[in-house]
């Protein structure tokens, strides 16, 4: 979100040379990311069977399951459905978005994957971006280390 963008591109250039990257063409990595309804919910306040009969009534694609919550996937045109079919179910959620979700992801060790929580730090704090969307995956280790 910008009313200059050739002083936002500048400062995006300028973020990625610094920390190792640099900026493609408008586009060019759009093909990793699909747009997709994602809804997170608490393990400990979910009960899982609860959550996958609530989805499959909902109309949701998936349920994964992650180390501290589970994501619920819907396709974005149904994504208010499903989320109002949750609410009526009275199930909490953490966080509700249409969001870029990545088809695959690129596991980081160490080194690599402390210069690109710099980068993604330095995005975020851009007062012109918005969003910032990734296909990374650090080891829990690594990112224990780092925070």
């Amino acid at each position: 979100m910008t009313d200059n963008k050739n002083r936002t591109v500048a400062e995006i250039r300028h973020i990625f040379s610094k920390h190792g990257g640099n900026l493609g063409e408008n586009g060019c990595v759009s093909w990793i990311f699909e747009k997709k309804g994602s809804i997170l919910f608490d393990r400990k306040a979910t009960g899982e069977d609860i959550l996958m009969e609530a989805a499959l009534e909902a109309g949701a694609e998936d349920v994964r399951e992650e180390e501290n919550e589970y994501e619920l996937i819907a396709d974005p045109a149904m994504f208010y459905d499903v989320k109002k079919a949750i609410e009526s179910k009275g199930l909490k959620y953490i966080k509700a978005q249409i969001s870029m979700i990545p088809q695959s992801s690129v596991r980081l060790e160490a080194e690599k994957a402390v210069q690109m929580l710099k980068l993604m730090e330095k995005m975020e704090d851009n007062d012109d971006v918005q969003n910032v969307y990734a296909n990374f995956d650090i080891p829990d280790d690594v990112m224990e280390k780092f925070s």
